[in-house]
């Protein structure tokens, strides 16, 4: 029987959330999370908030989830990167039930990892696919149980066929040198003539077999509101560096920096331009969750509200780390910087594919009561 996990107190977070202020520059400077810092964020239920009810899986309302994105961001913008995509196990609810038993078999607390791009090629056998392939942003990968990989399937109505794969199964590259996400470990994975029987592949976004609250939730809506969290939290600690930046007076012997006049205003707008679109953002996720925890089905209407609330947060979190930046001197520019981490980090939500600018037209054509542009928007 699995074991329920324990009440988080506050003391359980300020002792975890000290020890990734301390570690932090040891993971940017090895490129990923390691696996025993993600056991010590297994307690706070993350890992099995979206696993089925059935195998021992914890659910908690997605806007709970996203504070704990937001929180950890609020440190470090790679570790929300990777602890964010523990929402991602809502897509292995369309796996064969009994697969997803096999995986849930040791426990509920599954870390899965995966980049599914490039597609690969596979052979259909008699039993599965057989394939070799290279895929890439495996963000996670380093500490994850399974790793998601894609495969060309045309009869999978232009969705991404995945195959779930044991970690020590795949080879993993760490090629990563990017400016932000740094510490997310989104290494390349391949396999070489590698055979994946069918029932261990589902179409991502695909009609799940578990017929739960969270399964009812949009999938993918789901995953852009997890990549706006992160925004979010790097954002707050844009404003956090801001604040605790007033008594800063730069080499030309100017007052320091909060008697200015131009930075409080800049601060106070970024303050509330953030809270307002963080306001909205959690609200909506509130409204969706409430009719699936009540039986209704989600309307096109309120899909559009998250991924439009999604990417408006994405945006206003990356336009308030911008604002914050050109307050706060040159001394910014400096790699080692903490506000310059912040800013290499707050551009990357953004580039997400689910909180690209092209959600603004889906959204509103949605919300006009016409079809979305983009194939997979609802």
């Amino acid at each position: 029987m699995t074991m329920k996990l324990p009440q988080v107190t506050e003391a359980m977070w300020e002792t975890l959330l000290a020890e990734l202020t301390e570690r932090r520059a040891e993971f940017h400077e090895q490129r990923y999370i390691p696996r025993d810092f993600i056991e010590k964020v297994v307690p706070f239920g993350v890992y099995r908030h979206a696993t089925p009810i059935q195998f021992g899986g914890e659910p908690m309302p997605p806007s709970e989830f996203l504070r704990i994105i937001e929180r950890f961001g609020r440190v470090d913008g790679s570790t929300a990167w990777v602890i964010g995509f523990a929402s991602a196990n809502t897509y292995l609810g369309a796996l064969p039930v009994e697969t997803q038993a096999k995986i849930y078999a040791a426990g509920p607390d599954i870390v899965l990892a995966g980049g599914l791009y490039p597609m690969a090629e596979a052979e259909v056998t008699e039993t599965g696919y057989r394939v070799s392939g290279r895929w890439k942003f495996a963000s996670g990968c380093m500490a994850a149980d399974y790793i998601s990989v894609g495969l060309l399937d045309p009869s999978a109505g232009g969705k991404p066929r995945a195959a779930i794969v044991p970690k020590e199964q795949l080879n993993i590259i760490q090629e990563w040198d990017v400016s932000g996400m740094r510490a997310s470990g989104s290494f390349d994975t391949s396999v070489e003539n590698a055979l994946i029987p069918f029932e261990w592949t589902y179409v991502r976004g695909g009609a799940p077999l578990i017929d739960e609250p969270l399964f009812r939730y949009p999938l993918i809506g789901y995953q852009a509101q997890c990549h706006a969290a992160i925004g979010l939290g790097v954002a707050q600690n844009a404003l956090d560096y801001a604040h605790d930046a007033g008594s800063y007076r730069g080499i030309t012997g100017a007052p320091p920096v909060a008697q200015r006049a131009y930075y409080r205003t800049e601060f106070s707008r970024a303050y509330a331009a953030l809270q307002s679109a963080r306001s909205w953002f959690l609200d909506v996720a509130d409204e969706v969750w409430v009719s699936v925890t009540g039986g209704d089905e989600v309307s096109p209407e309120q899909i559009a509200r998250i991924r439009l609330s999604a990417v408006n947060m994405s945006d206003v979190a990356a336009q308030v780390v911008h604002d914050v930046s050109k307050i706060s001197g040159a001394k910014i520019i400096d790699n080692s910087h903490p506000l310059n981490i912040i800013r290499m980090d707050a551009q990357v939500p953004q580039l997400h594919a689910s909180l690209s600018q092209h959600m603004y037209d889906d959204a509103g054509a949605v919300l006009l009561g016409l079809d979305p542009t983009t194939p997979g928007f609802l």
